[in-house]
């Protein structure tokens, strides 16, 4: 965690609202990443937070990348056009993913002369690649159980384990060539058991395309999901990190090249977010606390996320269950309706809240004319 010290001095000379990013725990979690799960490359969900400096960072600690729109991938392209054409190539394939099942036509095309890799999921998406992307290669994404998971999504992508393999040899009769199988157990998993279903469904697809005549698959692509340590509730990584291992060893051999797309896991625990109080008032005899940041801003997760941030105030003292609102005038705007706050804190002091580096300043606009807070980097 950033020292209380280090965020009060930023604040002073940056004022607020302030997103403060340490690089150092970006690399100490990408460092944990690799130790625990040593056969499996990163590609960091860039979606989790984009900012160029993280990813920068994260680029240099070795990682490669799992991208979701071209914007996305630009991001991440600005760090190696400048290579050969054939190193900057090879480095397309080996540290990209385009991992959104559904993408447009116009995306295609601009996709197609990098030669990609990406997701899909049905056959109008065969359909769409071959015209558009010919030059791509595949990665089928299943559809399995998000049991558990703060933010489900087989509801909206994943092909239905009873056609996977006819989606595969769909792909394959037009000229596309299926590299491998992904799959994605939900956001914030702390249901373990999704990975194992997920991995022995996968083993079983490959088995069953083998079985039919398919067998240029070289890939798996085990997702993201892995749990950020909110609380103590969230069991340690390394645990999860066993059960994966164990799984992969058991049912895929070692040629066979392992992803994953850890975002949360990443950059969660890597931001800090400092905000003013300027507003006070007492509403059917509760506190409420106005802060110049909210669920528009750096708090967004509250609503996208399905995610709650404590807040915490510089100062100590005798505290009491406080409601804790944003500046803009939408009712919306509530960062908390139950925080364990003091209660003589007064308009100017600071508060902070922790572990808030994905889907937080990621998706922070301009409502209200309020603009997002400022990033400010530590430790690059």
């Amino acid at each position: 965690m950033i020292p209380r010290r280090t965020l009060k001095k930023l604040a002073e000379q940056n004022g607020t609202p302030l997103f403060v990013v340490d690089h150092n725990e970006l690399r100490r979690n990408y460092a944990t990443f690799k130790k625990y799960l040593p056969r499996v490359q990163a590609y960091y969900a860039v979606k989790a937070n984009p900012d160029p400096a993280i990813v920068k960072t994260l680029f240099d600690a070795g990682a490669s990348f799992d991208v979701a729109s071209m914007p996305e991938f630009r991001i991440v392209y600005e760090y190696i056009k400048d290579m050969p054409d054939k190193q900057r190539q090879d480095w397309i394939w080996d540290k990209i993913i385009y991992a959104n099942p559904i993408k447009a036509n116009e995306t295609l095309q601009e996709l197609n002369p990098y030669k990609p890799l990406v997701t899909y999921d049905n056959y109008e998406e065969i359909r769409k690649i071959k015209k558009h992307a010919p030059q791509a290669g595949l990665a089928l994404r299943l559809k399995v159980t998000n049991t558990g998971a703060m933010v489900e999504l087989s509801s909206k992508f994943g092909a239905a384990p009873g056609e996977a393999v006819d989606l595969i040899l769909a792909a394959d009769k037009v000229g596309l060539t299926v590299e491998g199988i992904s799959f994605h157990v939900g956001s914030q998993t702390t249901n373990f058991g999704n990975y194992v279903a997920a991995i022995n469904l996968a083993a079983n697809i490959f088995k069953e395309a083998k079985d039919r005549g398919y067998s240029k698959m070289n890939l798996l692509d085990i997702g993201g999901g892995f749990p950020a340590p909110y609380d103590d509730t969230v069991k340690p990584f390394r645990e999860l990190a066993g059960i994966i291992n164990r799984e992969l060893n058991r049912l895929f051999p070692k040629n066979i090249q392992i992803l994953a797309e850890p975002g949360r896991f990443l950059c969660a625990t890597a931001a800090t977010a400092v905000s003013k109080i300027i507003g006070k008032a007492v509403r059917e005899g509760k506190l409420c606390y106005y802060v110049n940041d909210g669920v528009y801003h750096t708090f967004s997760g509250v609503i996208f996320d399905h995610c709650h941030y404590h807040m915490k105030s510089f100062k100590r003292g005798p505290t009491q269950i406080c409601s804790v609102f944003g500046p803009t005038c939408d009712a919306l705007d509530v960062v908390s309706m139950a925080e364990e706050l003091p209660g003589d804190l007064q308009l100017g002091d600071l508060l902070y809240s922790e572990q808030i580096g994905a889907y937080s300043h990621a998706s922070s606009t301009w409502f209200n004319g309020f603009p997002p807070a400022t990033v400010v980097h530590i430790n690059q």
